[in-house]
Parts: C-alpha cells; sequence; structure tokens
C-alpha cells in the first residue's frame, strides 16, 4: 500500500467513525477499527462500490440515510449469544426474580433489554419466565427490548438463529421445546416471541421505555461510550427504576465515576440497586 493510499484509507475510516459516533453515542475502539474493512465489504459489494474510499465519496456526496443505516449497521458490534455469562442468569432464576416476585403486590413484571443486540440475552430471559411459569401465573409480564440497530431488531423480532447461534449456551431441552426448525435455522416459537416487544430505539434520544421497570439489563453496551454519554444513560435509567429496581451491566462496566444514583445491590453480587433516599428526620438527624 502506498502512503498516499493509506492515507486516504484513513481518511475514510475517520469519516465512518465520526457516522457511527454520531448516529449512536459509540467511539470505535481500535479492536474494531482494525475490523472496519471486513465489516464494511458486504455494503461495499451491495452497492456496486470499489472499496472503502469509494463508499466515503458516495456519502459525502449524496446524504443517503439508507446507505447511512447500512454502514451503521455493519459497524455496530452484535456480539451476543443465549446465557451469556452463565452466573448471571442463573441468579436472576435463583434470586432476582423470586425477589420482585415476592416485593409486587400489583402481580406486574417489567423487564428493559438496553442494547438487546440480535436478541439471545432477552430470549433467555424469556424462556426462564416460561419455564417457571406456574409460579407467574395471573401476572402481566412486559419485556421491552431495544437496540440502535434496526438489522438487529429485526433478526431479533424475527427470531430466526443459525445451528452455531444455538450452539451457544442453549441448552438442548430449551432449543427443542422453545424453538421449531427453519430450514437449515432455528426460529423462536411464536408464543415466545409474543412475550418480548422489540423495538429500534436510540439510548440518546429514548422514546420506547415508559414509566419503571422491575429489571434493567444494560449489559456490554456502555463500554463504547465517553464518560458523558455514559452519565447520559445512568440518568436514563435512573428516570425508569424505582427503589426496588434491579440493574444488569456487563463483567467489565460499573456504575462507579458514572452515576451517584445506583450502587452495588445488598443481596445480588454484581448488581445494582438505586441508592435509598434519605428520610427528612434522618437528614437531620446526621446533621445534628
Amino acid at each position: 500500500m502506498t502512503l498516499s493510499t493509506e492515507s486516504s484509507s484513513r481518511g475514510a475510516a475517520r469519516i465512518f467513525s465520526a457516522l457511527l459516533e454520531a448516529r449512536t453515542g459509540q467511539i470505535l475502539s481500535e479492536s474494531r477499527a482494525w475490523r472496519m474493512e471486513t465489516a464494511l465489504k458486504p455494503v461495499i459489494r451491495a452497492n456496486g462500490l470499489a472499496d472503502m474510499d469509494d463508499l466515503a465519496a458516495r456519502l459525502l456526496s449524496n446524504r443517503d440515510s439508507a446507505l447511512e443505516d447500512q454502514v451503521v449497521n455493519a459497524l455496530l458490534n452484535n456480539e451476543s449469544s443465549f446465557f451469556r455469562d452463565l452466573q448471571i442468569f442463573d441468579m436472576i432464576h435463583r434470586q432476582v426474580l423470586p425477589a420482585i416476585h415476592a416485593d409486587r403486590r400489583d402481580r406486574v413484571l417489567r423487564v428493559w433489554s438496553a442494547g438487546c443486540s440480535t436478541g439471545q440475552e432477552v430470549y433467555s430471559l424469556a424462556i426462564q419466565l416460561r419455564n417457571d411459569m406456574a409460579r407467574w401465573r395471573g401476572w402481566r409480564i412486559e419485556i421491552l427490548a431495544t437496540d440502535i440497530s434496526t438489522a438487529a431488531i429485526e433478526q431479533a423480532r424475527n427470531g430466526i438463529f443459525s445451528q452455531m447461534d444455538v450452539q451457544r449456551g442453549l441448552a438442548v431441552g430449551d432449543l427443542i421445546k422453545w424453538f421449531e426448525p427453519v430450514g437449515e435455522n432455528w426460529r423462536a416459537s411464536p408464543e415466545l416471541r409474543r412475550t418480548i416487544d422489540f423495538r429500534t430505539d436510540n439510548l440518546f434520544d429514548a422514546k420506547a421505555p415508559s414509566g419503571e421497570y422491575d429489571l434493567l439489563l444494560c449489559r456490554n453496551v456502555l463500554l463504547y461510550f465517553t464518560q458523558e454519554r455514559r452519565q447520559h444513560v445512568f440518568r436514563l435509567l435512573t428516570r425508569h427504576s424505582h427503589e426496588q429496581s434491579v440493574l444488569l451491566l456487563g463483567a467489565g462496566e460499573t456504575v462507579i465515576g458514572h452515576s451517584d444514583d445506583f450502587i452495588p445491590h445488598p443481596d445480588f453480587r454484581g448488581a445494582y440497586a438505586r441508592r435509598q433516599e434519605r428520610s427528612c428526620s434522618e437528614a437531620l438527624r446526621r446533621a445534628i
């Protein structure tokens, strides 16, 4: 590669990175930037373009929102798997959901999966709930799953997964019970798909969530945001939680330094709880 060609490609990469940040708030890390050309090859090929420079030139010369969507979808990290971090799902099943069941007198369970990707995480949760329906009989269960990627939400809503997808974390019994073969792929049953409300939404201009949720999952999403944008997301999560809500983040994510509204959960290891508001009398007593 000549110096001029290398410089040109770097310029194209900066254009794509800027587009991704403007549309999603995500910063393209070095580990993802080096895969940029591979990720964009299908977009380049589908639009009859020569290379990344040609794609960048098309974006600059013509405001094509459809092409921008294709580029953004290609660059987003939609890595996911069923029952990812199994110990977390074990805790949800054995501790978190029973605690919510005991606390909610109105018999309504509300869950929000923010940054749900292609849906494996939230389908895993739905499988847990459906397998334990004797406990939840008579309850209204609302599960909202959002992601900024239109392609990811389309796949999640369709519920179609490859053989490799279902082999990553999904037990054979659950596969047989909750999925049906479609050619070489597997599709979630209509009953399972009806359990979840999948919507395309942006965490920085969120329209899908409403009210407060008992369980909030925002796992492996904040990794790609700046400090300021992480704080914005935590403010959003605060608005849609209550004092008994449980928040779950990814293994490499924390509220420390980003939010004063959440603290490590006293009962559930690795989870977060809303900071309890002190009463006026307690605050006065502590001040004396």
